[in-house]
């Protein structure tokens, strides 16, 4: 049976533990390190999960036991923190990470449609993101899927260039 991806709201402990597995980021960051940066405001906090089909044993066989959900598990592979940071209507994508051993499987895809929707749903008519330039995964997604630039933050070093993007909902 095929992985399938779950994305689910979360808590901020749920996106720290997933955040030590996202192997780009310097630091490993704690919940209350999310709670400061979004504060009071409008918040996302979501995590993908990758749904693991377990392969039967004899004793599952006997037992009838196929379809059970011990035969399942789900494993968190990424997150996404958004926040209402900016107003005038739109939502601010400020932390995305997928686990690098499970790139590939959709999870960037759902989450990114998760949000899409649910801030769609709350009124929101633009997201905004900002990534770096060493980030070519992430910016050719964005591109991919109609995201605009809309400014960039020079560096010293121009790898680190910060780029805000924006996409129409």
């Amino acid at each position: 049976m095929p992985e399938k991806i779950i994305v689910k709201e979360a808590t901020f402990d749920d996106v720290a533990k997933v955040n030590k597995t996202i192997v780009e980021f310097d630091t490993s960051y704690n919940k209350e390190y999310f709670q400061d940066r979004c504060g009071n405001k409008q918040t996302l906090v979501i995590v993908a999960y990758l749904k693991i089909h377990k392969k039967n044993t004899i004793k599952d066989i006997n037992h009838k036991n196929t379809n059970n959900q011990k035969n399942t598990k789900e494993l968190p592979i990424g997150y996404i923190v958004a926040y209402d940071r900016f107003g005038k209507s739109s939502f601010y994508c400020w932390m995305v990470g997928v686990n690098p051993k499970y790139r590939g499987k959709g999870a960037l895809k759902a989450m990114m449609q998760y949000l899409e929707a649910w801030a769609k749903k709350k009124g929101y008519r633009q997201l905004r993101i900002k990534t770096r330039n060493i980030r070519r995964g992430m910016l050719n997604y964005l591109v991919k899927y109609d995201y605009n630039f809309v400014e960039v933050i020079k560096k010293e070093n121009i790898f680190e260039n910060r780029i805000l993007m924006q996409k129409e909902i």
